[in-house]
């Protein structure tokens, strides 16, 4: 343990556990604290303001400390701080939300329920799906698909449909009937000259596994558009498209897990729109509030919605299904989203200009790889010896996020990659400060 902690980073030690997390670095290094925030710029414990290049965690959209949230949710708690969804009874926020994402969503999907996260949406998402296929008259539609690198929680049985390793195997999962088709990560595959072909070979490998599954016994595929955590992976061109029809032809219900994607990170209130894609369902959560308050929704189409409310009483939720302050917070996230005009910003104007900059290291030694759409991104590093010389347990990412913090600013790493999504409303000023950060610090990861 560092010896000049504070009695906070002391207690912190003794007391609490922390998400995905190694422990004894962090007990080595001492926790960092967060303490204020104000736009794209948190404050520590020690002073020291930094450049939030990942949102929180892929999440803060409309910035730090904005007073609408703020008071919005102060007023609801002036109201009714607290009164349940179950029984024939709710709030107004819940409602008003429900009919605002109804607008938001294609036309299919109008029907909404809250949970508190994006796991939870998810986990909802599957038990409603297994209850579909039972009410159908096709119990044996069990099987679950995603892909590898995918992400979509940490209960378990979203972590069993989550295409990490390491978050599967010291849980001893995934549980049976969870599949996972390969993924167009066409840096990993050597196919970055010819992106679109390999796509369409991951398209035919998934058609071969559907057939091998039976697709009568297939009951869903829940997919990222782009896949966040497992490396900022886009799709490319024309595979969406071929997955989505797959799906179609085997009557697979199709999941898009927009977690992350949503709320105006890729230039559409929804990547749904951009690709398309006509999901079933759509799980949401993250900048739903922009992290303000924890918030998860499932929005099931009309089939799905007529054929669960046939099975009678619905016998699941959690306390805190449709939270009025949550909500509320909600509601007042996407008036500043739609007020700013942030989705047409992103997608016309600082998205663009993220890539830019973000494209700009493609010549750097230190990168052999950079992708991303409007404002997400990611650059995957090289070794010395090159993309030969990486191994399985390589942990540049990290290293490389360690030292862009060093610098000011907060990015973060997975693998051999560090992934930048900073807030909607970043500036060109601070898009240039962010990149400035990550260039000395990838300059220092090559000394």
């Amino acid at each position: 343990m560092a010896s000049n902690q504070s009695p906070l980073q002391i207690a912190d030690q003794r007391f609490l556990l922390h998400p995905f997390t190694n422990h004894e670095d962090l007990h080595d290094q001492g926790t960092q604290i967060i303490v204020s925030g104000s736009g794209v710029f948190v404050e520590d414990a020690r002073g020291r303001r930094l450049l939030d290049g990942l949102a929180g965690l892929w999440c803060v959209n409309v910035g730090h400390g904005r007073s609408e949230i703020i008071d919005a949710v102060a007023s609801q708690m002036r109201g009714i701080a607290f009164y349940p969804s179950f029984f024939n009874t709710t709030t107004e926020p819940p409602i008003r939300l429900a009919a605002r994402l109804a607008e938001i969503a294609p036309l299919r999907i109008n029907r909404t329920f809250f949970s508190n996260s994006g796991s939870e949406a998810n986990e909802t998402a599957l038990k409603m799906i297994r209850a579909y296929w039972v009410l159908k008259k096709q119990p044996r539609r069990t099987k679950i698909f995603s892909r590898d690198f995918s992400y979509h929680g940490v209960t378990l049985a979203t972590t069993s449909m989550t295409g990490l390793p390491t978050c599967n195997e010291p849980f001893n999962l995934p549980l049976p009937d969870f599949l996972f088709a390969p993924a167009p990560y066409v840096y990993a595959a050597d196919r970055c000259s010819d992106g679109e072909a390999y796509g369409r070979e991951c398209i035919a490998a998934t058609a071969r596994m559907i057939e091998e599954a039976g697709p009568e016994n297939i009951a869903a595929f829940f997919v990222e558009p782009i896949q966040g955590a497992g490396g900022v992976i886009p799709p490319p061109p024309g595979y969406l498209t071929a997955l989505r029809a797959l799906c179609r032809e085997h009557q697979i219900l199709f999941v898009a897990d927009e977690v992350i994607t949503g709320f105006g990170r890729l230039g559409d209130m929804l990547a749904s729109n951009l690709w398309d894609l006509d999901p079933d369902i759509i799980t949401l959560a993250k900048g739903l509030t922009s992290g303000y308050l924890p918030l998860g929704a499932t929005m099931i189409s009309e089939e799905l919605w007529e054929a669960i409310v046939s099975g009678g009483y619905f016998a699941h939720g959690f306390t805190y299904s449709g939270h009025p302050v949550t909500c509320a917070a909600a509601l007042a996230n996407l008036d500043i989203i739609e007020r700013d005009g942030l989705v047409p910003r992103v997608k016309s104007n600082i998205g663009p200009y993220f890539q830019e900059k973000l494209r700009s290291f493609a010549g750097h030694p230190a990168v052999g790889d950079v992708r991303g759409v409007n404002l997400i991104g990611a650059l995957e590093l090289l070794p010395r010896g090159g993309k030969e010389a990486r191994t399985a347990n390589s942990t540049l990412g990290m290293k490389a996020a360690a030292l862009v913090r060093e610098e000011g600013s907060i990015v973060r790493g997975i693998r051999d990659i560090i992934a930048l999504a900073p807030p909607l409303v970043i500036s060109r000023d601070e898009v240039d400060q962010l990149f400035e950060t990550v260039g000395t610090a990838l300059d220092r990861l090559w000394e």
